[in-house]
């Protein structure tokens, strides 16, 4: 195993799970920078966690040569600031959203070809125990057919929330829940189910003081012959985040907010499917470390570390397809939005149905 150089760019909250996974693993990684366009938060942060802090994203590889820099700045900004990682041969692990658009997202995997320096998406429920296990009982034919499914994320985020400049807005987040928060749930159905086929959906904006939805609803069909409902929403006072599966042999459910473990999954099956979901004892929650450490165990195979770019445009894909649903009133098919589509340039397409905001 190698020890790799770690930095982050950005020190807002979600900085702190990446410092701490980098931190959970002291003989294969190393954090040795940060950068931050606040200085007293950089510095804060950087005292926190004993290293130095830089200005900038130049300054940084000016002194240092990181292996990999997690990005975990607003949206937005994560293309350019990935596009200066690649030019620095440092591999990217960019939070979610990793980009704003479709043809962000190309230009990105143009980038990661050219510079021969791969690119990784954090999709940290992915990597819990329970879907691993999920996924190589579904793969071994234990569990049968998948038939049908459902991802929910049910969250709740007052007014407040969005007081942020860049919350809430197409040109800097991207997106609303479909986007940004209800992504990690569906991600993990599409890992689990494959190649999505269509998708029909809708979106409004129900309550809050956004440009973008508030509340995405989507009905998706698989090439497998699956059928799934996908629901994503800032305006559930009780929150959760619960997927379901339905097998030819088997019932799979998940009910948790933020993060999982074993306990938060549960079946319903013959004896034969149970003896086998409980032959693997392992319980890795999932989280940054899960994910960082299959990172850095594809590192030292020479292998593209999870989640590729090519895994991440399936999802990135189906984001667009439910806006483009909701925002034209159809069904969307796999592989229809290409260049010269308005919901290629940018998730909000043709322009959501909805009076955008004043400006903040």
């Amino acid at each position: 195993m190698t020890t790799r150089t770690c930095a982050i760019i950005g020190t807002g909250a979600i900085a702190g799970a990446h410092a701490e996974a980098i931190a959970a693993l002291p003989d294969r990684a190393r954090l040795v920078g940060v950068v931050d366009v606040q200085p007293d938060r950089a510095a804060s942060f950087a005292a926190t966690w004993n290293v130095p802090s830089y200005p900038t994203a130049a300054d940084l590889f000016d002194a240092r040569r990181p292996d990999l820099v997690h990005l975990c700045t607003p949206p937005g900004t994560h293309l350019p600031l990935a596009l200066e990682c690649l030019a620095a041969g440092a591999s990217p692990v960019v939070e979610k959203p990793p980009v704003l658009s479709l043809a962000e997202f190309d230009r990105l995997r143009a980038a990661e070809a050219d510079a021969g320096v791969p690119v990784a998406t954090v999709f940290q429920h992915r990597f819990g125990s329970g879907a691993v296990r999920l996924r190589r009982l579904l793969a071994e034919g234990v569990l049968g057919r998948p038939l049908v499914a459902s991802a929910h994320t049910l969250w709740f985020r007052d007014d407040d929330y969005f007081a942020v400049p860049w919350r809430g807005r197409w040109d800097v987040e991207g997106g609303g829940p479909t986007m940004g928060h209800g992504i990690h749930q569906f991600d993990l159905l599409l890992s689990i189910l494959g190649p999505w086929s269509s998708v029909t959906a809708i979106a409004e904006r129900q309550a809050r003081p956004t440009d973008t939805e508030d509340v995405s609803a989507a009905l998706v069909r698989f090439r497998s012959g699956a059928v799934a409902t996908v629901v994503n929403s800032l305006v559930s006072p009780r929150q959760t985040s619960q997927l379901r599966f339905d097998f030819e042999h088997a019932t799979v459910d998940l009910e948790h907010l933020y993060g999982y473990t074993n306990a938060n999954w549960s079946l319903t099956a013959g004896p034969d499917v149970t003896s086998a979901w409980d032959s693997d004892p392992t319980d890795v929650p999932s989280g940054h470390t899960a994910q960082l450490t299959a990172v850095l165990d594809a590192l030292d195979n020479g292998e593209a570390p999870p989640v590729s770019t090519a895994d991440t445009r399936v999802t990135m894909e189906f984001v667009a397809a439910v806006y483009a649903s909701s925002f034209t009133g159809r069904t969307v098919t796999q592989g229809e939005i290409t260049e010269g589509d308005p919901f290629y340039a940018s998730m909000a397409g043709t322009g959501a149905p909805w009076l955008r905001q004043p400006a903040r």
